[in-house]
């Protein structure tokens, strides 16, 4: 691997926001396609790293096919934020103990990356967490078809880092991904793992 960090120690990733800096993103979203007269909404995202005896992981969940937005894509536990939220991780804790049963005990919030503005009108602050095992998941089967884990040391690898494009309605829209086996993490999700590299190895 050509990762510039060690993704293996968790004391190396608390130190890392325990730090005071700013990190520029490398993206801030794909808001610029969302409709201007259409009001952006505020949602947060849990970025759960788990703490594995091989090495720290990330957890992904893949959607259900017939979700109206981003049906059957890898994505973070998450969704919009409620009244009652005092902040994004309390939003992020939330959704993900009601999408995949992961209870807010076993997670430590480390902090937040750059918000990031998604093509459906969503400003998201995605919240990365430490993760602490044993894991007795139980998933939403409405929205969360499976869950998977993906080595940090793979994520952080820019050797592992796709630009690519598509064409939408007569439009190109790049975008990021990281492939990973069965897996193609794209979009939103794979752009706040490229805000997620810039901010651990700066």
């Amino acid at each position: 691997m050509n990762s510039p960090v060690s993704a293996h120690d968790e004391l190396w990733l608390r130190s890392r926001f325990a730090e005071a800096r700013t990190v520029k993103p490398v993206t801030e979203g794909d808001g610029h396609l969302w409709r201007r007269d259409r009001e952006i909404r505020s949602a947060a995202v849990l970025v759960p790293v788990v703490k594995r005896k091989h090495g720290l992981t990330v957890l992904f969940t893949r959607r259900t096919a017939h979700l109206n937005d981003h049906a059957g894509q890898i994505s973070f536990p998450g969704g919009r934020s409620e009244p009652g939220d005092a902040d994004a991780a309390e939003t992020a804790l939330r959704e993900a103990a009601e999408e995949i049963g992961l209870a807010a005990a076993q997670v430590e919030v480390l902090g937040d990356l750059p918000e990031y503005v998604t093509v459906t009108g969503y400003r998201v602050t995605p919240v990365v967490g430490l993760v602490t095992p044993p894991l007795e998941l139980r998933l939403d089967e409405f929205e969360v078809a499976e869950v998977f884990e993906v080595p940090l040391e793979f994520l952080l690898d820019p050797a592992n880092h796709q630009r690519n494009s598509i064409l939408q309605e007569g439009r190109e829209r790049r975008y990021y991904a990281v492939p990973y086996g069965q897996y193609y993490i794209w979009g939103a999700t794979a752009g706040m793992l490229m805000n997620l590299h810039s901010f651990l190895s700066s």
